[in-house]
């Protein structure tokens, strides 16, 4: 299991989905700076952290870090737009992008911190699975661009100023703390509060198309352990494994007991990627690790 003890630590956008959980995870024995600027987060996720731990929350955004008076060790910068929607609705998001990644990495290039980002699978669209990280991109959509541009600056950075600096690109993370997404939240959660609702989830097309589903447990130990590798990589934040969302909603119900049906719609996005799955062989090689929590056992963690 990987652990960091004893380091003054920045997670931008911990007070999100992934962040809190990371910060959960890094506050029992770190100095933890929760920036957040509260778009899809809520502080409420981290009292726990700032009851228990060492995490403090700033209100703030990723690409003024390098104004703060916090000399980090390490930086986990997840305080990244992070759905397809957000762009299309506002295609300046992309610029927004850029601007964090240089405001984190400038405060890296200043106080010699190590980088870790959320990337995307969203890389990887229309491109066949599965999908290795050394594969070229395609022009697919501005969410994509934004991440594709966020690598490019990093590994310049990594090159010129000689920082280590690590991309993950997830894949289709679910758990705890997802709320203050609300309709951005996972499929997985999405479904799950709508069967506990009573409601019809509702699937685009047929419900064959197939997803990557990681457990934000799973994804923080990748986090945890990338932290630790030398120059500029990417890796991939997925199981190797898919399931179909049709496939998902059934072990959904089967583990809440409910028999509750999807309601299918015409599908409204014209790039809609219809399947992910990560190779995880650098996962293995690099990290020596392989993700332990699978579908099944996520929805038992989910539905406690």
């Amino acid at each position: 299991m990987a652990s960091i003890h004893d380091k003054k630590i920045i997670v931008t956008g911990g007070a999100g989905f992934i962040g809190s959980n990371l910060v959960e995870r890094l506050s029992t024995d770190n100095e933890v700076l929760v920036v957040d600027n509260l778009h899809t987060g809520d502080e409420t996720n981290i009292t726990e952290a700032e009851k228990n731990g060492k995490a403090k929350f700033l209100k703030y955004d990723a690409k003024d870090i390098k104004k703060l008076d916090f000399k980090a060790d390490y930086v986990f910068h997840l305080g990244i737009y992070s759905a397809s929607p957000m762009y299309r609705n506002d295609p300046f998001l992309v610029s927004e992008v850029v601007a964090g990644m240089i405001g984190v990495l400038e405060y890296a290039k200043m106080h010699k911190s190590r980088v870790v980002f959320a990337s995307t699978s969203s890389i990887y669209n229309s491109i066949e699975p599965p999908h290795r990280e050394d594969v070229i991109p395609k022009v697919t959509d501005y969410y994509t661009e934004a991440r594709i541009a966020a690598e490019r600056i990093s590994e310049l950075y990594s090159k010129l100023e000689h920082l280590n600096v690590q991309a993950v690109r997830f894949f289709s993370v679910y758990g705890p703390h997802e709320e203050a997404k609300k309709n951005y939240a996972n499929l997985v959660t999405q479904f799950y509060w709508d069967i506990k609702k009573g409601e019809s989830p509702v699937i685009y097309g047929d419900g064959t198309q197939r997803r990557d589903f990681i457990h934000v447990n799973d994804l923080v130990e990748i986090l945890l352990r990338s932290s630790e590798l030398s120059g500029f990589n990417v890796l991939n934040g997925g199981t190797g494994k898919n399931y179909s969302l049709n496939e998902m909603l059934t072990m959904l119900n089967k583990h809440l007991g409910t028999n509750v049906n999807a309601k299918y719609i015409k599908m409204p996005i014209s790039n809609y990627v219809m399947e992910t799955l990560a190779d995880t062989s650098k996962l293995k090689s690099t990290l020596s690790y392989t993700p332990k929590i699978d579908l099944q056992e996520g929805i038992k963690l989910i539905t406690k």
